[in-house]
């Protein structure tokens, strides 16, 4: 019998949420031209507002923009070349507003800020407030949802050391550190959601245990995020299956990952993904 997810409720600025019965789906946007899975294919707004309507239209809960690919390897950009890429599409959702709840993929705070006066209401930061302590600040202010994942060093090196002592202390005292960092800085708990970072420093056995072990960060007090899709670890369990051959692999972690506990997570293939987590939230729907 599979047992109830841990119940919490979510607050992003003007977006309130219940987390529990069902698995928030976060779809993908990446206005990017080196982002592993779509970089460049989003780069207009015309086709990026196309993606959106068709993430929203089959069942995205929230949109997750970003504009500086954080794949392995991947150079950092500045924050104004990255407002140039992710700007135009914020500015045009403003105008044109959807129902789904919008995110920001960033790790800079004037890229956040920008975005949040755009209409905004979460910040998904991939360093846990590591890069730019003021995204802190930001969220604490504007009441933002506020992401923290777990990531060692920075995408450019961070594939090059995966040995951990204990990976899952490693992880959660990582993350329990950003977290009462945040509270420092007047952040709310309900704003807060925990992402143990698949794929960010880690390898292919990593990446499973943190997956079906996902109860030890949830155990935390906090809802947690798990973004799987179509990285390269599929790939090499698949046996060298390129990424857009990765779709099932990616909806069939996602299913784990919310059978462990999962109240969200991000991805490419929204459709597959919805229609396979409808079953799985009746599954371990409380009585």
């Amino acid at each position: 019998m599979f047992r109830p997810r841990s119940r919490h409720t979510f607050k992003a600025r003007d977006r309130i949420v219940e987390l529990g019965s069902t698995t928030q789906v976060m779809g993908i946007l990446n206005a990017t031209p080196d982002s592993f899975s779509d970089g460049g294919t989003h780069q207009t707004v015309d086709s990026a507002l196309r993606r959106i309507d068709e993430m929203v239209e089959a069942g995205a809960d929230w949109i997750d923009i970003g504009g500086e690919s954080t794949r392995p390897g991947a150079d950092p950009v500045s924050a104004e070349d990255e407002w140039s890429r992710v700007g135009p599409i914020f500015e045009a959702l403003r105008s044109r507003p959807i129902s789904a709840g919008l995110s920001i993929d960033t790790t800079k705070s004037e890229v956040a800020r920008r975005a949040l006066d755009c209409g905004a209401q979460v910040i998904n930061d991939v360093s846990a407030l590591t890069f730019d302590p003021e995204v802190a600040d930001l969220a604490a202010s504007s009441g933002a949802g506020l992401i923290l994942m777990h990531m060692r060093g920075e995408p450019r090196t961070m594939q090059s050391d995966t040995r951990y002592a204990d990976l899952y202390w490693e992880v959660r005292e990582h993350l329990m550190s950003q977290v009462r960092f945040a509270f420092s800085r007047q952040v709310s708990p309900y704003q807060l959601v925990l992402d143990p970072g698949i794929g960010f420093g880690k390898n292919v056995e990593q990446n499973l245990e943190l997956v079906s072990g996902l109860g030890h960060l949830g155990n935390l007090g906090f809802p947690t995020l798990v973004g799987a899709s179509r990285k390269s670890f599929l790939g090499k369990i698949l046996g060298g299956a390129g990424v857009s051959e990765r779709v099932h692999a990616s909806v069939a972690v996602h299913v784990a990952a919310a059978l462990a506990g999962a109240h969200f997570v991000r991805v490419h293939d929204v459709k597959e993904t919805v229609q396979a987590l409808r079953v799985v939230d009746r599954l371990i729907a409380p009585a």
